[in-house]
């Protein structure tokens, strides 16, 4: 399941810094704008401390965990929009990603120059927003070129449902609003999904901080919270630096060593790839045998067929059965073994809807 997650920002906010410290992908980091150009994938562990216990109790000869893509896209300018700086690269590059994880700068250093000469994180994020707007009001217009004329004379009961969510996204878009800020019913979204609008994505705003503000915060910081208090959106606080710092020590023992000199109770990276595991609407099931304990990646509300063919497509098709344990009884008791004696595995069906953390036995014919 390859869903993505696009880093994007200004010019020298720390996004290729950010990105090295999440991925083994070294993508350059330079003091210059367009340092990345080509988009740099990485492939991230998604930390999990469950898939850590069930190990210890199953004694397993390989642990598998569950992965995210994240992607490093070319810093974006003003007039992106109309393809100044490598604008038409950065919007097909985020277009094809799931959500946005947007990096804001918010801490000073003299040595690193601002594309706009000062910091204001609240401004670099109103810049990038107003680009996305308008190439999504440019998709936006253009599409209701196509429907207008069927959607008003004519009996095209699709088209008037489509026309009509085109105008809600367009006075949104006009209003210097993003798409996601237009609350579609669950009957109207597939008539637009196809439409790809950058601003519909779900985003987090990622605050890059210094090493002091990297636990508690800061002005800049407050800043962007009360910018986006009106947005679905989460604020991640984050020092880059600092994570860089962190993924050059050779042991565990060193990383936690350094986290509580920095008052931090784990990395900023580890929160930040569950956080974009949540942002991305995706949960985790596991299975547990002696060949491998593994942890598995669906969609928050998939039934039980779909979730057996995340590994493979005949578990899906002849799907009868699911044997589920919660995970909690599993670490209780122990075994899967205990769990069938104290009546803790059910039997479900095509109907279950799968949830976080169960641990999973399919049972197919095909």
């Amino acid at each position: 399941m390859a869903l993505q997650c696009g880093i994007v920002g200004l010019p020298n906010v720390g996004k290729s810094t950010l990105f090295n410290c999440l991925s083994n992908a070294k993508a350059q980091a330079a003091n210059f704008p367009f340092c990345t150009i080509e988009p740099n994938v990485g492939v991230i562990t998604v930390p999990d401390e469950r898939l850590t216990k069930l190990a210890e109790l199953v004694n397993p000869r390989q642990i598998v965990p569950t992965t995210v893509e994240i992607v490093d896209i070319a810093g974006l300018v003003k007039g992106a929009s109309k393809g100044e700086g490598l604008g038409n690269k950065f919007l097909a590059n985020i277009r094809e990603t799931d959500a946005i994880l947007h990096v804001l700068r918010c801490f000073e250093n003299d040595n690193i120059t601002h594309v706009d000469g000062s910091i204001n994180p609240v401004r670099d994020k109103e810049i990038i927003d107003t680009e996305l707007q308008l190439k999504d009001l440019e998709t936006v217009e253009s599409r209701i070129n196509k429907v207008q004329k069927q959607a008003q004379t004519g009996g095209d009961k699709q088209a008037k449902i489509v026309y009509d969510i085109l105008l809600r996204y367009r006075e949104a878009l006009m209003q210097g609003k993003s798409a996601r800020t237009v609350v579609l019913d669950k009957a109207e979204q597939p008539y637009v999904k196809d439409l790809f609008l950058l601003t519909d994505k779900p985003v987090m705003y990622i605050c890059n901080v210094d090493e002091a503000s990297a636990a508690t915060g800061n002005a800049y910081v407050e800043a962007v919270r009360e910018a986006v208090k009106d947005e679905n959106a989460e604020i991640l606080v984050v020092a880059a630096a600092t994570e860089s710092d962190i993924a050059e020590l050779e042991t565990y023992e060193e990383r936690q060593e350094f986290l509580e000199a920095a008052g931090l109770e784990e990395s900023g990276v580890a929160r930040l790839i569950r956080s974009a595991y949540k942002l991305l609407n995706l949960q985790t099931y596991f299975t547990a045998g002696v060949q491998e304990v593994r942890a598995w990646t669906f969609h928050r509300g998939w039934k039980a067929p779909q979730c057996a063919g995340v590994i493979h497509t005949d578990f899906e098709k002849g799907f009868i059965r699911a044997e589920v344990i919660k995970y909690d009884d599993f670490v209780t008791l122990g075994s899967e073994t205990a769990c069938k004696e104290a009546g803790k595995m059910a039997v479900e069906g095509k109907e279950y809807v799968v949830q976080d953390g169960d641990i999973m036995h399919f049972r197919f014919n095909v």
